[in-house]
């Protein structure tokens, strides 16, 4: 297993790594140091099958001392990052010859695995942990390395002509702009993202992706279609969604969260969290929390700091008097699991990363979609197609108001145009949370 150096990768990664080791598969997960000491620990009766091992990232300029993932980095230092991951080549290829794996699993970043795989005379697969609709959207390898069909970023902001179906998975116009640059401007690794894309694609002997056809059947038969090879859903990976006994963390803070928790009427609180990547700025986060007061609704608000900010900085001022007794803000890490699983949250305010929109359709919560960046926006579609969400609108260029957040909150948690929803979401456990769904006995 190799995956990109974010942990949106690297967890779906080890989940599919737990599930074939439990299943008797032994399992070299392959990381730099610093993530492997950050991913959750494996269970005892895993560690027979389940192997982690350690390849130094190079140190180049432009990443700070333990740079190794994304979430230790500003968005234009990611570039550098895959500069210093290109250089795992070597070393990739050297574990190779001496482990000679069945096979190797690894994610879109590393196009040159196919290459030192077939050298090595070990099959590859590429593991997506990308939405089958998102992939869809981006399109066979020779649109991702060329955009022959999609020349400028306004053609990112339609359903593409490949779609052989109705659909609403498309861009706003500012990601729109920003992706079409991520697929077609090299950047200083020297490389685009749809270079990078492709060449995972067009050397792969098959593709794994972590979805299901209960939910993505559509897109699923599609990809087959534009990949000409073929696609194998392993399920959604949902096993992760079991609270267990680290998620409840003796903190005296968070002790005290969940006590106003438990006074709070069942499905009352909007759960309001954006991921370990997203570094919300602080107009944005200003924006939201009027948002929030706004609706009148109680809530429960986990935020990311910005770095040089003053967390007197952060909030309108009075807000925390404001609020006081009805919401609560938390700078600190928090455990999403345990706070999804509490039957007073009746809803959440979700950045649409695949993860997260996992998590959160397992536990049964109608989504206050916000997507901030990457595939994002085209999950939040996607959920809206499905009938389980409701985007909060934006401006053109991207930014959104306080009355258009506290208007859509109200319509996902009490509003009675929003029942629908609410009942589709509640259903959700079924697909999100079913483990009979895992689909791993494909890869025998």
């Amino acid at each position: 297993m190799f995956p990109w150096l974010a942990f949106g990768h690297m967890l779906p990664f080890l989940e599919l790594s737990k599930q074939l080791a439990a299943k008797g598969v032994k399992v070299l997960f392959v990381s730099t140091p610093r993530n492997l000491q950050r991913l959750p620990s494996i269970s005892p009766d895993l560690s027979a099958n389940l192997k982690l091992v350690a390849i130094p990232l190079p140190h180049i300029n432009g990443l700070p001392e333990n740079g190794e993932a994304t979430i230790d980095l500003q968005l234009e230092q990611v570039q550098d990052l895959k500069k210093a991951y290109d250089m795992l080549q070597k070393p990739m290829e050297n574990l190779l010859r001496n482990e000679s794996p069945n096979f190797i699993l690894y994610d879109f970043v590393p196009c040159w695995i196919p290459e030192i795989a077939a050298k090595c005379n070990v099959p590859c697969a590429y593991f997506s942990t990308f939405s089958a609709a998102a992939l869809s959207f981006f399109g066979p390898p020779q649109e991702l390395r060329s955009s022959a069909l999609r020349t400028k970023p306004e053609d990112l902001m339609a359903p593409p002509n490949w779609f052989p179906f109705s659909s609403l998975v498309a861009h706003r116009p500012d990601q729109a702009a920003i992706m079409f640059r991520n697929l077609n401007v090299p950047d200083r690794s020297g490389k685009t993202s749809g270079h990078r894309w492709a060449g995972s694609l067009e050397g792969c002997d098959f593709v794994a992706i972590r979805s299901c056809p209960e939910f993505e059947d559509a897109y699923l038969k599609l990809l087959q279609e534009l990949y000409q090879k073929q696609v194998l859903p392993v399920g959604l990976l949902t096993s992760n969604l079991t609270v267990s006994d680290t998620d409840y963390l003796p903190d005296s803070y968070w002790c005290g969260s969940f006590k106003w928790l438990d006074q709070q009427e069942q499905k009352s609180v909007v759960f309001v969290a954006f991921g370990s990547e997203y570094k919300m700025p602080a107009e944005q986060i200003q924006e939201l929390a009027c948002g929030l007061e706004l609706s009148e609704q109680p809530f429960l608000w986990t935020v990311r700091k910005p770095e040089g900010v003053d967390i007197s900085d952060l909030l309108p001022n009075g807000f925390l008097a404001r609020t006081s007794g009805r919401g609560i803000v938390s700078l600190g890490w928090a455990s999403q699991r345990r706070l999804l699983a509490h039957p007073a949250i009746g809803g959440c305010i979700l950045h649409c990363g695949w993860s997260s929109t996992i998590e959160t359709l397992g536990f049964g919560h109608p989504t206050i979609l916000m997507p901030m960046m990457a595939d994002q926006g085209l999950n939040a579609k996607l959920l809206i197609e499905q009938g389980v969400g409701f985007e909060v609108p934006r401006y053109e260029d991207g930014s959104f108001d306080r009355y258009a957040v506290a208007k859509t909150i109200k319509l996902v948690m009490v509003g009675k145009e929003g029942e629908q929803l609410r009942l589709k979401a509640a259903q959700m456990p079924e697909i999100f949370a079913n483990p009979n769904l895992m689909q791993l006995d494909r890869f025998q």
